[in-house]
C-alpha cells in the first residue's frame, strides 16, 4: 500500500483525528490508541524533533502548514518537509500547496471553511480541480452541509473545528464523515 491508501485505511479504523495544538499535547497524544495526528504547534527549529517522535511511536502525522512559523508557503517550503522533517502529508487552507505536496510524495489534506454557500461551491470546484487525498470541513458542527458535500465529492471528509463533544463526534460520522479532527484532548479516542 501506499501513503494515501494507508491513511484512508487508518481513518476508517480510527475515525478520529488528534490536533495537537500545544507541546503538552504531544505527550497525551502519544497516551492514545488514536493514530493520526494534525500537528499544530511548533516551529521550524523544533518541528522535525516533534514529527520524529511521533512517527517512532508509528503515529501519522500531518503538518497544518500555516500554524508553523519559519515554512513557507511555497514549493521549496514543501520541498523541505518533504525531504528533511518528512511528514505523512500536510493539512491546507492554500490550495496550490496541493500539488507541490502531492509532487514531493506527502498526502495532502486541502482545508475548507464553510462561511457561505458560494465559499463551499467555490471551494467544492477547487477542489476537483486540484484532487487533494481527504477535505476537511471546518467547522463540523454543519450536518446537513457534510451530507452535501459527501454528496458532491467522492473525496473522504474529515470534519473539524468547535467539536466540544462526544455527540458533535457522532452527528458529523453520521452525516457521512470519515473522521473527524478535534484539539480536546479528552475525545480523542476511537470511534466506531
Amino acid at each position: 500500500m501506499n501513503r494515501e491508501a494507508d491513511f484512508l485505511q487508518q481513518l476508517g479504523q480510527d475515525r478520529l483525528i488528534a490536533s495537537i495544538k500545544s507541546p503538552k499535547n504531544l505527550e497525551q497524544f502519544l497516551e492514545t490508541e488514536i493514530q493520526a495526528a494534525f500537528l499544530l504547534t511548533g516551529n521550524i527549529s523544533v518541528i522535525k524533533r516533534y514529527v520524529d517522535l511521533l512517527k517512532q511511536h508509528n503515529r501519522t502525522v500531518f503538518l497544518h502548514v500555516e500554524k508553523i512559523p519559519g515554512i513557507s508557503y511555497d514549493r521549496e517550503g514543501l520541498k523541505f518537509l518533504a525531504k528533511f522533517v518528512k511528514p505523512t502529508g500536510i493539512v491546507t487552507t492554500k490550495s496550490s500547496l496541493i500539488n507541490y505536496a502531492k509532487q514531493e510524495g506527502l498526502v495532502a489534506i486541502q482545508r475548507l471553511f464553510l462561511v457561505d454557500t458560494d465559499a463551499v461551491a467555490q471551494g467544492l470546484k477547487t477542489v476537483q480541480d486540484i484532487k487533494p487525498d481527504a477535505l476537511e470541513l471546518m467547522p463540523g458542527l454543519i450536518p446537513e452541509m457534510i451530507e452535501k458535500v459527501v454528496k458532491k465529492t467522492s473525496i473522504p471528509i474529515i470534519t473539524g473545528g468547535l467539536i466540544q463533544n462526544e455527540s458533535h463526534i457522532q452527528a458529523a460520522l453520521k452525516a457521512g464523515a470519515t473522521a473527524v479532527s478535534t484539539g480536546k484532548s479528552w475525545l480523542w479516542e476511537k470511534y466506531e
